[in-house]
C-alpha cells in the first residue's frame, strides 16, 4: 500500500459508554483521527487531488493553493508531497503551532493572515494570490469543491452504512466546509429517512478551532454546504468542547477541541431523548492543541519527586 491507501476505512467505536444515565441510547463516532494525517481532512483532499490530476487540471508546472484552518493543509502537504507536487497553504495566524509545524514538515509554503480576521480571511487572501497569479497556482478552493462533499457521500457514509447494524436517528455534525455534513447528511437521509441531522454553531470567541459560526450576516457561507441538510441547530461554547475534550481524555480517547464541541452536542441531544442511535465523528488528534492551550493544566496532578 502506498500512503494515499492508507486514506479511510476507519473504524466505527462504540461511546455509548459516557452517557450511563441512558442505557436504551446508543452512541457510536467514526474514528478519524486514524487518517495518516491526522484528521477528516485527508478524504476530501485525496478526492480533490486526485480528480483534478485525472481531469487535466493539476499537473507538476503548477503549485496546490488553498486556504485551511490547518487539517486541510496539513492534508493538502502531505499528499502533495506524497504525489511530488508543490504547496502553498493559507492559514489564520492562530492555527495550533503544532498544525503549522507539520505543514512545514511536509514542505509546504505557509502564508498567515491576521488572527483577528478569522478563517474568511484566509479564504479571501487564497483567492486573491490566484486572481493575481492563476498561471502559478491550481487553486483547489475546498469551500467549493464538489469532490470534497462527494468524498463523504460516496466514501465516509458507505463505510458508515456498512458498519451499522442499526437505524441512525439522530447525525451529529459541524460545518468547516460544509463538505462533511453534506456528504454523509445526505447519504444517511437517503438511508433513514427519518433522521434528525444537527449542525453545531460555535461561539464566535473564542470560537472552536476547525468550525464556522455562519450566524453573523458577514460570514462566508462554503458554497457546497447544503442548509437543507440540517434539521436542528445546537449552540456549542468553547469551554463545553474543552470538558468533553478532557472527559474523552480520562476515558483513553486523545482528540482535538472540534471532537469535544461534537460530544458536547451529543449530551445536549441526548438529554432530549430516550432511546435511538446517535451518530458522530471524532475528527482529529488532540496532539495537535497543546500550544493552542487546550490541554494546559492537564499536568496538576502528576507525581513528581518533590511532591510524592
Amino acid at each position: 500500500m502506498n500512503l494515499i491507501d492508507l486514506i479511510g476505512n476507519t473504524p466505527l467505536i462504540d461511546l455509548s459508554f459516557l452517557f450511563p444515565r441512558k442505557p436504551a441510547v446508543s452512541v457510536f463516532a467514526k474514528a478519524e483521527w486514524m487518517n495518516p494525517g491526522g484528521s477528516i481532512k485527508d478524504r476530501p483532499v485525496k478526492r480533490m487531488l486526485t480528480e483534478a490530476v485525472a481531469a487535466g487540471k493539476l499537473n507538476h508546472g503548477k503549485i496546490i493553493l488553498d486556504s485551511s484552518s490547518g487539517n486541510a493543509g496539513i492534508a493538502y502537504a502531505m499528499i502533495g508531497a506524497a504525489l511530488g507536487y508543490k504547496v502553498s497553504i493559507v492559514v489564520p495566524g492562530n492555527a495550533s503551532l503544532e498544525r503549522k509545524q507539520r505543514i512545514a514538515v511536509h514542505g509546504a509554503q505557509l502564508i498567515e493572515t491576521d488572527p483577528m480576521e478569522g478563517y474568511d480571511e484566509a479564504m479571501k487572501e487564497a483567492r486573491r494570490l490566484y486572481e493575481v497569479y492563476p498561471e502559478k497556482y491550481f487553486f483547489c478552493d475546498q469551500y467549493s469543491n464538489e469532490n470534497n462533499w462527494l468524498a463523504h457521500y460516496e466514501g465516509t457514509a458507505v463505510e458508515i452504512l456498512s458498519q451499522v447494524d442499526r437505524p441512525i436517528d439522530h447525525f451529529i455534525c459541524g460545518v468547516g466546509t460544509g463538505g462533511t455534513i453534506t456528504g454523509i447528511g445526505r447519504r444517511l437521509k437517503e438511508a433513514f429517512p427519518g433522521i434528525t441531522v444537527w449542525c453545531i454553531r460555535p461561539e464566535l470567541w473564542p470560537g472552536i478551532e476547525g468550525l464556522k459560526p455562519l450566524d453573523s450576516q458577514d460570514d462566508i457561507i462554503p458554497e457546497i454546504f447544503d442548509e437543507t441538510i440540517v434539521d436542528e441547530w445546537i449552540d456549542i461554547t468553547s469551554e463545553e468542547a474543552k470538558l468533553w475534550c478532557r472527559e474523552l481524555g480520562k476515558n483513553g480517547w486523545f482528540t482535538g477541541q472540534s471532537s469535544g464541541a461534537y460530544l458536547a452536542a451529543c449530551e445536549k441531544v441526548i438529554s432530549q431523548i430516550q432511546s435511538g442511535t446517535v451518530l458522530t465523528l471524532l475528527k482529529d488528534l488532540g496532539e495537535r492543541y497543546f500550544s493552542a492551550g487546550l490541554w494546559r493544566n492537564e499536568t496538576e496532578n502528576t507525581i513528581t519527586e518533590k511532591n510524592y
